[in-house]
């Protein structure tokens, strides 16, 4: 008869596997081991069994499959001995859990070895049903667990209490069974009975906040165990370091948080013992540094008193100064977290939090970066910048992105006078470099045309800068330096109104500076324009310099960039055929009306208005013409004249009232400088390209001569698009146009002009799509607030959503899902992120696209998701308010 051979030891498997000297032996082994149980289990061995299974766990411990010891397993379950039983429940416990059908073969085993005599297996059995309890296993088993939980044996008792907390976390409904028993447990003198029955009562006030109410009447009991472990003297069946029990502690702090919530009379009943554990807690050793941070989070969330909120900040303070780097983290957040409810309290060590701006921890870094930005205010914001400053220049270069934009918004909104906040966002560009964001360059433009005592001093220091980086490799500093030079550059020249001692410059260097740019290989095409544009600019503010400017221009007419190759071209032809129109149309640009994006912290909402940027001297407004009355009349009535509008009063006003009732098909575009006009045609218009629509009378940049066709008059307007470049076209000129169809105001790039009624003059060639649309509240509930915000993009519309918090909670696993009619396409670019701050702490953003070519009315169903206080919950909406300018 064959006899099956004895299998190894699991110590001989263990020492085999660390005797392999590569992976491949290690695998070879593997499977030849797991060749062996299979059979051994084949052979129903039952002798070897529990050995058999020993090394299955010690094999899925090393990460191999090891999904066919899982029935071999549950038949050791059912076994008699001791040591078979004890296997196999560690065996359910590592290759079972509650999505195998499999775990439901033994809940009768259960059942029974919790009615055995023996506490340990008992034990044995509490233990696996604390691990892979199922809804339907808790169902069934619940009985039993709380017959176990009146039991007079601690250490069933305290095992039957986590069987309990995973029972309530699988069936909530279920905790009805157990509230009664939680006053008693607390009362028990064993330690692992009143931690148990703590972390019960927890997650009973997780997941089902109503029952807090009823947990309220322990406070007292709470309080009471809390003074008893601070007062008791040496215990060693519970010392830690010299402190009783800081297990129990810690996980009473942590239930008072939580009942002492939005409470006035519950937070007064817990002060005084938090003043004692928070001055009575030794902090030498990491065990009293647990204990004072769970006091901290207990004082912070709870009403308590302001001198104990005060106290709770100094301790976070005096976690700065701690060597341990995690304690440093954990001050840096929750200082972060409080700062925006103390920040008095939370100033008093900003000298502190500067200096952990010093630590070499990329973690602690950030923290601290992010907490000197919410600590910037009027009285302290040049101290503070010149730390973030020094800190920009030496920090590492994936911090310098988010360090130099939080410099931005910071000197912005507490900037003391305009040449500071010009000298800082200037300081951020030759610091940062290219780090710098996108929307950098179009803020300090629009800062430099708000302050008109400030340009002769800010083309002063932005041409120095350029001097300073020969490469010419700092693509903002550059964009920015092209862009006032070319605006101001005169005033660099002559010297006048500069408050520091003026530099030597003639109208040559500045002209030598921008080919240079133009030249350099690191100039990106962006940056070309910038310069080109400015060198334009210039030939009509430096008298007898047209010719080098002119041969400047004329080299890029050749340039492989298709943008800078036809700027060239056609400011070429500007100079050749059209030189009267220059002076006017390169006049000064106007100051800019910038769109603001502003948050109201206190409703947690965004709402979005426009602010328009003023002067020192005098507000300028672009929406109404009549002051723009300085401008040389001449070219602005040559520009007039070369579209015929006429030049009486009443023959505006009859275009304007015979404007609306144009076909849309006899629609035509202003003429684009720089293309030619062909004989008008009836053919439909093209589809639109990104937002625009190509008109059917514009041909190839090549394919024509600069303002061909001017000659005929154009008809009555009613939508009108055309492209004009914002250096070349003076705003004015064309305002003189346009203003008797719509009040025209300043966009926030400075790249184009937005009008309202559909009429746009572009001001530069690129196209851009159309304005955000004011934002509409789609869904607000239980402190959840969704706001929709709206972008047209031809027959594309970006709905851009934000998600806010005003609850005390963060809503976690946030997950927002959508569904429109079958007319409609969707589609759903991912969130910023899955968590939602509390109190409007963390604003969740996602960008949701939606393609309407019939032009129909949207519908959206929304379905929201996400846990709040370990409960997830479930919401449904719709959503058809959209504006009709959003799909019309």
């Amino acid at each position: 008869k064959f006899k099956m051979p004895v299998p190894n030891r699991l110590r001989d498997l263990i020492r085999n596997i660390r005797s392999c000297k590569t992976a491949a032996d290690e695998r070879a082994i593997i499977q030849k081991e797991c060749a062996d149980i299979r059979n051994g289990f084949r052979e129903e061995d039952s002798v070897f069994r529990c050995r058999n299974v020993a090394k299955v766990l010690y094999i899925y411990m090393l990460g191999y499959p090891a999904h066919f010891g899982q029935l071999e397993a549950l038949k050791l379950i059912v076994s008699g001995r001791f040591t078979d039983k004890r296997i196999g429940y560690l065996g359910a416990m590592l290759l079972v859990d509650e999505y195998r059908e499999v775990h439901l073969l033994m809940t009768n085993s259960l059942k029974n070895d919790m009615d055995n005599p023996s506490q340990y297996v008992q034990s044995l059995a509490l233990c696996t049903l604390g691990n892979v309890c199922s809804t339907e296993m808790a169902r069934d088993l619940t009985s039993d667990v709380e017959r176990l939980l009146k039991t007079a044996n601690a250490y069933v008792k305290k095992k039957a209490i986590l069987c309990a907390c995973r029972i309530v976390r699988k069936v909530p409904e279920m905790m009805e069974n157990f509230i009664p028993l939680t006053k008693p447990l607390l009362a028990d003198k064993n330690h692992g009975v009143m931690l148990t029955a703590v972390a019960l009562i927890t997650e009973c006030c997780r997941k089902n906040p109503q029952v807090r109410a009823n947990f309220k009447k322990l406070v007292p009991t709470l309080v009471r165990i809390l003074k008893n472990l601070i007062m008791s003297g040496y215990s060693p069946e519970h010392d830690v370091n010299g402190i009783s029990d800081p297990f129990l502690q810690v996980r009473i702090l942590r239930l008072l948080r939580i009942l002492g919530q939005n409470d006035s009379e519950t937070s007064e009943t817990m002060n005084d013992i938090l003043a004692q554990v928070a001055t009575n807690t030794e902090t030498s050793k990491n065990v009293g540094n647990a204990i004072l941070y769970e006091t901290v989070l207990t004082i912070m969330d709870i009403k308590s008193e302001s001198g104990l909120r005060v106290l709770a900040v100094n301790i976070l303070g005096r976690f700065l100064l701690n060597n341990d780097k995690n304690i440093r983290y954990v001050a840096l957040n929750s200082l972060l977290r409080t700062v925006h409810t103390d920040m008095t309290a939370v100033q008093r060590h900003r000298t502190t939090v500067l200096d952990c701006l010093k630590d070499p921890d990329p973690s602690i870094l950030r923290r601290a970066m992010e907490l000197c930005f919410a600590l910037v205010n009027h009285s302290n914001v040049r101290g503070t910048m010149r730390e973030l400053l020094s800190f920009l220049s030496r920090c590492p270069l994936d911090f310098k992105s988010d360090c130099s934009s939080g410099i931005f918004t910071a000197a912005e909104k507490y900037t003391p006078n305009a040449r500071w906040h010009i000298d800082t966002m200037l300081k951020v560009l030759t610091t940062a470099g290219n780090y710098v964001r996108d929307d950098a360059v179009p803020n300090l433009i629009h800062l430099l045309s708000a302050n008109d005592k400030m340009h002769a001093y800010s083309a002063q220091q932005l041409y120095k800068a350029m001097l300073d980086v020969d490469d010419m490799s700092v693509q903002p500093l550059t964009q920015v330096a092209c862009w006032c030079l070319g605006e101001h550059g005169d005033e660099l020249v002559s010297g006048s109104n500069v408050e520091d001692e003026p530099i030597n410059v003639n109208e040559s260097d500045v002209l030598n500076l921008l080919d240079k740019a133009l030249k350099s290989s690191l100039t990106n095409p962006v940056t070309k324009s910038y310069a080109i544009n400015a060198v334009m600019k210039l030939s009509t503010r430096f008298s007898g310099y047209n010719s080098q400017a002119q041969q400047i221009v004329s080299i890029h007419s050749t340039s492989h960039d298709m943008e800078v190759q036809q700027r060239s071209v056609e400011y070429n032809v500007l100079f050749n055929q059209h030189d009267n129109l220059r002076p006017g149309l390169l006049e000064h640009m106007p100051q800019f009306e910038k769109q603001v994006t502003t948050t109201n912290g206190e409703e947690g909402g965004e709402q979005l208005e426009s602010q328009t940027v003023e002067s020192v001297q005098q507000p300028a407004s672009v929406a109404q013409p009549e002051p723009q009355q300085d401008i040389i009349q001449s070219n602005v009535d040559l520009l007039l004249d070369l579209v015929d509008f006429g030049s009486s009063n009443n023959n505006q006003q009859q275009q304007q009232q015979a404007a609306p009732v144009v076909p849309s098909n006899d629609i035509n575009s202003l003429l684009d400088l720089g293309f030619s006009m062909q004989p008008q045609t009836t053919q439909p218009a093209p589809p639109a390209v990104n937002g625009f629509n190509n008109q059917p009378n514009v041909n190839n940049l090549m394919g024509g001569s600069l303002l061909d066709g001017f000659q005929s008059p154009a008809p009555v307007i009613n939508n009108m698009q055309s492209m004009f470049y914002w250096p070349l076209i003076h705003p004015a000129a064309c305002m003189q146009v346009i203003s008797k169809f719509s009040t025209c105001h300043l966009y926030s790039e400075p790249t184009f002009y937005y009008y309202q009624n559909n009429l746009k003059i572009i001001c530069n060639i690129s196209c851009t799509t159309e304005p955000v649309i004011t934002g509409v509240t789609a869904f607000e509930k239980s402190g959840l607030l969704i706001k929709f915000q709206f972008e047209r993009d031809g027959n594309i519309l970006n709905v851009m959503l934000s998600a806010s918090n005003s609850n005390a909670q963060d809503l976690n696993e946030f997950i927002f899902q959508a569904a429109v009619p079958k007319s409609l396409q969707l589609q759903m670019l991912p969130p910023s992120g899955n968590l939602v701050g509390m109190n409007n702490s963390n604003v969740l953003t996602q960008t949701i696209k939606l393609n309407n070519p019939n032009k129909a009315q949207p519908r959206l169903r929304m379905r929201i998701s996400y846990n709040y206080q370990g409960q997830s919950v479930q919401e449904m909406g719709e959503f058809n308010d959209f504006p009709p300018a959003t799909w019309q």
